[in-house]
């Protein structure tokens, strides 16, 4: 009963957002363990299992093996899902998820059209679909952390952890990933939801960790200027 009261209370009151963005393999899930040790700190991680499988459809490799079919399929799901990550009620002062509604849109479907890969009509229609929710649902982002890594880093984390879907992923798809992020974030060709802290993160696990320590205040203060 406490515990419930306590999650009302910190739905009702708090609102520190802060959303983890970065290319594939940027060091986003080590970021999300770290300050998931936080107390006052509640991690979502992006709902991938959850696009590896859908009543027993895997939309995710679908994409990889075939993106102008299957690309709307599956980030029409990612918005769905995406959209109940934000939705989701917090039982802590601080919520920070990895990614969110507005990369999606701005970096994964926008690399899709831009490749070729996604058809105008599929991208005209989720472009509606994400216009109507940002328009009609608030959807709260305080901070941004951006963890910039060149694409080269990125290429040769993935190429080490293995996933089974992440093995079609050629260098350039990362670096075309890295461009728009780029372009969003630092050069603000698309306005931006929320202040952005960039981090550099093409070091190692022991450097990663100081850098997050040392901004680690900065970080806790989204919300409270």
């Amino acid at each position: 009963h406490d515990a419930l009261q306590h999650c009302l209370f910190s739905s009702l009151f708090s609102q520190n957002f802060i959303s983890l963005k970065g290319n594939i393999a940027s060091g986003k899930t080590t970021c999300l363990e770290y300050f998931r040790k936080t107390n006052n700190i509640e991690v979502l991680t992006e709902p991938i299992s959850k696009w590896r499988n859908v009543r027993g459809h895997n939309p995710l490799a679908l994409m990889y093996q075939n993106p102008e079919r299957w690309g709307l399929t599956l980030q029409t799901y990612v918005q769905l899902t995406m959209l109940e990550q934000h939705q989701a009620p917090i039982c802590a002062p601080f919520k920070m998820i990895e990614r969110s509604l507005f990369s999606a849109k701005y970096i994964f479907v926008e690399n899709l059209y831009r490749s070729g890969n996604m058809p105008e009509v599929d991208y005209v229609v989720l472009t509606e679909w994400f216009d109507w929710i940002t328009t009609n649902i608030h959807i709260p982002i305080d901070l941004i952390v951006y963890l910039q890594t060149s694409p080269e880093t990125c290429y040769e984390r993935l190429r080490l952890r293995c996933r089974e879907e992440e093995k079609v992923i050629p260098l350039e798809y990362l670096e075309s990933i890295h461009q728009l992020y780029e372009d969003w974030l630092i050069n603000r060709s698309i306005p931006l939801p929320a202040p952005v802290l960039v981090i550099p993160a093409d070091h190692d696990l022991q450097k990663m960790l100081l850098q997050y320590e040392e901004h680690r205040d900065r970080i806790l203060a989204a919300g409270c200027s």
